[in-house]
C-alpha cells in the first residue's frame, strides 16, 4: 500500500526506454539511407591523382550533369531552357555563392563546357569541378 492508501494508483513516471529505442532505430535508418541518397543521381565522377576533400557547405550551389545530359540544381531536375533563369535567380539571392559542378566522367567534354558557359552567363564567378581520387596506380 502506498501513502494514500490506494493499491492500484497510476504512476506518474515516464518510461524512457521505448523512446530511446525508437531514436536509435531512426539514427540507424538515417545512417544507412544517407549514402544511398548521395549516390541517387547516378553520376560517376572523373578520377584524378589529386582530389581535395570537399566539405559540405550551406553556401555552395551544387549543379549535377547526368550521363543523359540532364541537369540537376541542388538535386532538382531543371530543363535546359530554364536553367539560365533558375541560376540567375539563385545568384540574385547570394551573388558570391560558389558553384560546384558534378559531371559524369562519361559525358562529352562539350556538354560540360556548355554548362560552364551557362553558369558563367548567370553571373557566377567561383566555379569548381568535383572529382574522385584515383586509387589504382597509373
Amino acid at each position: 500500500m502506498n501513502a494514500s492508501g490506494l493499491k492500484n494508483s497510476v504512476r506518474g513516471e515516464i518510461n524512457v526506454t521505448p523512446l530511446v529505442d525508437v531514436c536509435l532505430v531512426l539514427l540507424i535508418i538515417f545512417m544507412v539511407v544517407t549514402p544511398i541518397i548521395q549516390r541517387e543521381h547516378g553520376v560517376q565522377l572523373p578520377k584524378t591523382q589529386r582530389a581535395e576533400p570537399v566539405s559540405p557547405n550551406d553556401r555552395q550551389l551544387t549543379v549535377t550533369v547526368r550521363l543523359d545530359g540532364s541537369v540537376l540544381v541542388e538535386g532538382r531536375p531543371v530543363p535546359d531552357v530554364t536553367l539560365h533563369a533558375v541560376l540567375r535567380g539563385l545568384r540574385a539571392g547570394n551573388p558570391d555563392r560558389p558553384v560546384i559542378v558534378k559531371g559524369d566522367r562519361r559525358l562529352r567534354y562539350e556538354r560540360i563546357c556548355q554548362l560552364l558557359e551557362v553558369i558563367s552567363d548567370a553571373g557566377f564567378r567561383n566555379v569548381g569541378l568535383i572529382t574522385e581520387l584515383r586509387t589504382e596506380a597509373v
